[in-house]
């Protein structure tokens, strides 16, 4: 069964046609990067207004590289929630009027849960049970994963996302935008030891495995010269510096939870899982865990994890009804500390 599937959570217009779950027939992502750039940060009007420029020639054409027309579609999935509120609805509704006119099966999807699945649209596919680590601008989060929508998180940011930290010292800094891709571009020229940055102490009791980035931001933006080490600095050191600590922070609560739970299998998703010094890291650690990273094409947002995850959805029977609506939190995941 062919699904189209949508995502218009935060600032890229997807869609994707996949084929029984597995088989990307075509992977369509429209940016809005350059309609930002100039703000260094993602403007909630605009994105919402390209996304309704964009969404009808983004799903055309998707179908069109998918050799197929809409008649051969067997369902259609979505992005509901979490996301910019008024991006979502551009997608949500869009999906629903699709899926109306067609008279075929329609399901709203968790973004969240689509980034884990991403990895199951590779060729090394994850067996149940294993930890999840969700990591993007709005997101991060160690989870058990029992199955495709069976997720109990672990672990999560108590204040800013990653992401969100990445891009904020980006701006602060001028390092470019996005300012992940940025971070990790200017940070291969810097020597990581030029600053010592905090670590944050959460790893006690209920906040075993949670992250904190807000005090990091905050060292690295306002307290520099208080954790300087090297003489004379560059910028590019306070990237290495930066991005090395952020990558810590991260890691230290994912090895914690693959040695407390015992699973030794740990799958990322979402955009900051594109970063090199993290999926270097881990790799440093193959004789102790697997890890399994999306390809580059997969980490960030894309049609092709929500029609993949829509897919099991649908073939499992369940269906969202037309009258379903965005949210911007996330919903559906469980909560349970060891």
């Amino acid at each position: 069964m062919k699904i189209l599937g949508i995502d218009t959570s935060c600032d890229e217009t997807a869609a994707a046609v996949v084929e029984d779950g597995e088989t990307i027939l075509s992977n369509v992502v429209a940016t809005q990067i350059p309609f930002h750039a100039a703000y260094e940060g993602v403007v909630p009007e605009i994105a919402s207004r390209k996304h309704t420029e964009w969404i009808s020639m983004v799903v055309q054409e998707s179908l069109d590289k998918a050799g197929i027309s809409a008649g051969d579609l067997g369902g259609v999935a979505v992005t509901a929630h979490p996301g910019m509120l008024g991006s979502l609805l551009v997608g949500l509704n869009f999906a629903k009027a699709f899926a109306y006119a067609l008279n075929i099966p329609f399901i709203a999807v968790n973004h969240m849960l689509a980034h884990l699945y991403a990895s199951r649209l590779a060729e090394e596919k994850p067996a149940y049970p294993f930890l999840g680590l969700l990591v993007s601008g709005g997101h991060s989060v160690i989870c058990r994963v029992d199955d495709f929508d069976a997720i109990t998180a672990l672990g999560a940011t108590i204040d800013d996302a990653v992401g969100e930290a990445f891009d904020k010292v980006a701006k602060h800094y001028g390092f470019g935008y996005p300012g992940g891709v940025a971070i990790d571009r200017v940070a291969r020229k810097g020597d990581a030891s030029a600053f010592r940055f905090p670590m944050p102490n959460l790893y006690k009791g209920e906040h075993r495995y949670d992250f904190s980035y807000s005090g990091l931001k905050t060292a690295v933006i306002n307290q520099l010269e208080q954790f300087r080490i090297k003489a004379d600095p560059t910028r590019e050191d306070i990237a290495a510096s930066f991005q090395k600590t952020a990558v810590e922070i991260l890691l230290r609560s994912l090895f914690r939870a693959v040695k407390d739970t015992g699973l030794a299998t740990v799958v990322a998703g979402g955009g900051v899982a594109a970063n090199s010094l993290l999926r270097a890291r881990v790799a440093e650690q193959c004789g102790v865990l697997r890890a399994i990273f999306p390809p580059l094409s997969l980490c960030g947002d894309n049609g092709a994890m929500v029609a993949g995850l829509g897919f099991r959805l649908l073939e499992r029977g369940d269906r969202s009804p037309l009258d379903t609506v965005a949210s911007a939190r996330a919903r559906g995941f469980k909560k349970k500390y060891p």
